[in-house]
Parts: C-alpha cells; sequence; structure tokens
C-alpha cells in the first residue's frame, strides 16, 4: 500500500506522546482499555436515536463524534505501534479474509454471520 497517512499519523502520535513523557502509560493493555472507553463515548452519542436521526446528525453532534473517532483512531494507532503491527497489512489481509468468509452470493443483503450460511 502506499499510502503514508498511517506512518505519518503514528509519527505525529508518537511525538505527542513522546513529548509529555505518557510512554510510561502505554502498554498494550491501558491502550486497548482506553480505545474501548473512546468507543463507549464514540456509542454514547447514538444512543437512543432512531437509524434516522444517527443518519442526520446535526453539525455539532457531527463535531462531537469526529472527535471520539479521531480518540479511537489515535489509540489504535498506539497500540498497533506498540506491538509491532502493520496496520495497511493487517486491513488487506484481515479484507481478504472477510472475502472468502462472506462471499457475495452469500452474504450480499443480509447481515447473518459467516457461520449461518
Amino acid at each position: 500500500m502506499t499510502n503514508s497517512f498511517i506512518p505519518e499519523l503514528t509519527a505525529q502520535v508518537n511525538d505527542f506522546v513522546a513529548e509529555r513523557d505518557w510512554e510510561q502509560f502505554h502498554s498494550p493493555k491501558n491502550l486497548a482499555m482506553a480505545m474501548i472507553v473512546e468507543a463507549a463515548e464514540l456509542v454514547e452519542h447514538f444512543q437512543w436515536l432512531t437509524q434516522q436521526e444517527s443518519a442526520a446528525l446535526d453539525v455539532q453532534k457531527k463535531s462531537a463524534v469526529a472527535d471520539e473517532l479521531a480518540d479511537v483512531l489515535v489509540y489504535l494507532v498506539c497500540l498497533a505501534d506498540r506491538l509491532e503491527i502493520n496496520l495497511e497489512e493487517a486491513v488487506l489481509l484481515k479484507m481478504r479474509k472477510n472475502r472468502a468468509k462472506y462471499p457475495v452470493g452469500k452474504a450480499r443483503g443480509n447481515a447473518r454471520k459467516y457461520s449461518e450460511f
């Protein structure tokens, strides 16, 4: 993959963390837990909304959701870096696996899990 977004983002996040001497707190366990906390904060913005309301957020709510998405991504990037996992390669590999588990002929238009086919 030729995109340099993830490596550039990782470098910026690592600089931010190093400037604050936070590496000492960034064990894989802590990073995974922090990412889940941020994911919960993301979900909170959609709690009790209808399908239609969740797809039509106002500017203020969309901005808050964007902040939470960014927080989740930052912790994900930190965790991958800490575990020396190349996210770009991991995503491409996972997509190949998903294509095999969810062939278009069986998965198109339904939300069943691959084990239910």
